[in-house]
């Protein structure tokens, strides 16, 4: 079986051991009543100015790019007047996922679940440059969609310290096999499709042949990414870039394109991951302003002339 683009194995993401799935044969039927509204274990964690320029590395900053470009490049990669690349705000949340395993009404094989759809906000801008925070989870929404379960989780960081809220995320998760429990089929609809017309504007951004290698180093270490024997598991030739690697290069195309470089007009970006970016292609960011706040967006690659990510939207302030 083909393995959409987007699968994440929990093990990779919090360090749970390999034969984890192997627990799951003999698990109950999802239970909407008890795992609806439930709170994940709260999890601590941290960045600071080498993670937030580690990630925009890993998302492509530079490529192709003069290096001293104070505004496309330096801002995200040099100390001296850094600024966060807002997209990062989606990191924190992968600290927590790990704590669905403890839902009660919830347990599925970890290799079932797809990462499907992602909205991410930074509640008060910009991000800090170095943080001590706190992310917790709740189960926001449980769908039955016949061949699956779709959960929605809702993830809110805060700093550790004065408990003040910096980033909303919302996960959409879509767990194969797990159907037909009898829960609400009617999950709210995604939206957000570009108006019949050419694009405002139009932003590509090559990526390097090992950006997978780069970009996993802030966190996201799925072996589907990087290793061969995974990747062919998985039904691909090759491994795949990371759908978060093109979430960021969407979010900073839109910050290019309509906030003359200002990362701080940010408020919040929505995706739906559809199709797999290979390293070494190039993402062609396409994007219509429905009003001065509102950038209904998606992602191209453009040497397969398909779309990687769909019904995007992008908030600003």
């Amino acid at each position: 079986m083909r393995w959409p683009e987007n699968v994440v194995t929990l093990w990779s993401l919090t360090g749970l051991p390999r034969s984890l799935g192997s627990t799951y044969r003999d698990r109950m039927p999802i239970d909407p009543k008890k795992a609806l509204g439930a709170k994940l274990d709260a999890v601590q964690s941290s960045w600071d100015e080498d993670k937030l320029i580690l990630y925009a590395l890993g998302v492509g900053v530079g490529i192709g790019q003069s290096q001293t470009d104070a505004k496309k490049v330096l801002q995200y990669t040099y100390e001296n007047g850094l600024s966060a690349l807002p997209t990062y705000g989606v990191i924190p949340m992968f600290a927590a996922v790990g704590g669905l395993f403890n839902v009660p009404g919830l347990s599925f094989n970890p290799m079932m679940l797809l990462h499907g759809e992602q909205y991410t906000e930074i509640i008060e801008p910009p991000l800090p440059l170095t943080a001590s925070i706190v992310t917790e989870g709740t189960i926001s929404g449980v769908y039955d969609k016949g061949k699956g379960a779709l959960l929605t989780v809702d993830f809110v960081t805060r700093d550790e310290k004065t408990g003040r809220a910096l980033v909303k995320n919302v996960m959409g998760a879509f767990i194969r096999g797990e159907g037909g429990f009898g829960g609400d089929a009617k999950s709210p609809e995604p939206g957000n499709n570009p108006p019949d017309r050419a694009p405002d504007a139009v932003i590509s951004y090559p990526t390097l042949t090992q950006q997978a290698l780069l970009y996993r180093l802030s966190g996201d270490k799925n072996p589907l990414h990087v290793d061969p024997m995974m990747a062919k598991m998985g039904g691909f030739d090759v491994p795949i870039l990371h759908g978060l690697c093109t979430f960021g290069n969407l979010g900073r195309a839109v910050i290019e394109a309509f906030c003359d470089d200002d990362p701080s007009r940010f408020k919040s970006i929505q995706v739906r991951f559809s199709k797999p970016v290979f390293p070494g292609e190039t993402i062609v960011c396409q994007m219509w302003k429905i009003s001065p706040t509102e950038i209904v967006c998606k992602a191209r690659v453009k040497e397969r002339d398909l779309d990687v990510i769909t019904n995007a939207k992008v908030t600003l302030r």
